[in-house]
């Protein structure tokens, strides 16, 4: 099959940027990669979904594509004779059906046509409320090769998490990509609508997609410890580069405007870069678990990310960290939320961060920042030229 290689010129709201390095607009081939074959268990007629990989007539990759920039960081990791584990999780909102986009949205109607507007963090009956649907979501994930663990409620109202079992992180990308349309298409089913929107409503907790991350050697050994159990060098300096290119790579962790609202709310949000175990308020967070489960969670990343682009973008700051040998700051005690703000505040800050840093398009490819930079700025200075309704109310014959 082919198609346009322009796709990844598409911002979101449909329109196209001009890639440099396409101007012919030319054809891509899209290859199968038949070990993503699944059936669709939501299709009204027999269906199947498989994963295409890009490649050009000579048969080298796209990349531009997300999926591809992904596989280059893995193999930057192979080439080491490391293999990156990754184990994400997902948040999202479960909302009323509504056509009107200046209207706040609602949570939606449970059991008994209650609606659920309290906070319920990991209520058991509140997720009961909503049984059918998460009951299709697991039979839709079981019957797609989805491998979610755990289903909690979160921080607001209908606001859920998923676990995903650790796995690679090419196959993960794919499960987390294909969980958001299984999740969209349960939600529809039973009269609702889903969103990953990172801050879907104005007085409530954002949605996260945490990543938890380690590397294990040729032998299957956790690079992370050290034979006596002790954290190794290496760990340290896996955090040490999350600490020092992620405000270079946040664009790839908050794309749109919208993902800098959840820095706004202290509700088990990150406002920057401290690391701790056992600490949820910090955005480095080190579970605490035995030596061979030695991992860091990056806790910086909004649900509305991209998968592919999110896990390679953490996957490279840790492997620039543990290539140059850096070193992390003092290990954070007590809340982070009472430490400086360290990330950027707007978007346009992040964009310019990452169309500037050397090291990322060295590991991430300078095409692709090329062009996620300039996707960025257009989607960014799109929704700057809308008049919101807070400055139609507050601003208009105010000032």
């Amino acid at each position: 099959m082919k198609l346009p290689e322009g796709i990844f010129a598409q911002t979101v709201s449909g329109n196209y940027v001009v890639n440099k390095s396409n101007i012919e607009d030319r054809d891509m081939l899209l290859v199968p990669d038949f070990a993503t074959l699944r059936p669709v268990p939501w299709a009204s007629d027999p269906a199947a979904s498989v994963f295409m990989d890009c490649q050009r007539k000579d048969g080298s990759p796209v990349n531009t594509s997300p999926r591809q920039v992904l596989k280059n960081i893995v193999k930057l990791y192979s080439d080491k004779g490391w293999t990156p584990v990754v184990a994400p999780e997902v948040e999202f909102y479960l909302l009323n059906p509504h056509s009107d986009a200046n209207a706040e949205v609602e949570p939606p109607e449970g059991r008994l046509g209650r609606t659920e507007t309290a906070k319920q963090p990991y209520s058991i009956d509140t997720m009961n409320d909503f049984d059918p649907f998460i009951n299709d979501v697991y039979l839709y994930c079981e019957e797609q090769g989805i491998s979610i663990d755990t289903l909690s409620q979160e921080m607001g109202p209908a606001q859920f998490e998923i676990n995903f079992l650790h796995g690679d992180p090419i196959t993960l990308a794919d499960q987390v990509f294909l969980f958001k349309r299984t999740i969209r298409e349960a939600a529809i089913k039973h009269e609702m609508h889903a969103t990953f929107l990172a801050r879907p409503m104005s007085e409530e907790a954002g949605s996260a997609l945490h990543i938890h991350q380690s590397v294990i050697d040729k032998d299957g050994e956790n690079i992370f410890s050290n034979s006596d159990g002790s954290a190794s060098e290496l760990f340290y300096s896996y955090i040490a580069g999350l600490q020092r290119y992620v405000p270079e790579a946040l664009l790839m962790f908050a794309p749109y405007p919208n993902s800098y609202r959840r820095f706004l709310s202290y509700w088990a949000s990150p406002i920057n870069l401290d690391w701790a175990v056992d600490n949820r308020t910090v955005g480095l967070r080190v579970p605490d678990s035995a030596p061979a489960a030695r991992r860091v969670e990056n806790r910086l990343a909004g649900a509305d990310v991209n998968p592919y682009l999110a896990i390679a973008a953490t996957l490279a700051c840790g492997y620039l960290g543990m290539t140059e040998g850096l070193s992390p700051t003092e290990e954070t005690t007590g809340s982070a939320y009472d430490k400086p703000f360290g990330l950027h505040r707007h978007m346009f800050s992040a964009i310019e961060a990452f169309e500037s840093s050397d090291a990322l398009r060295a590991t991430l490819g300078d095409s692709f920042v090329s062009l996620y930079t300039a996707l960025k700025y257009e989607e960014v200075t799109e929704f700057e030229q809308i008049v919101t309704p807070w400055e139609r109310e507050v601003l208009m014959f105010n000032v």
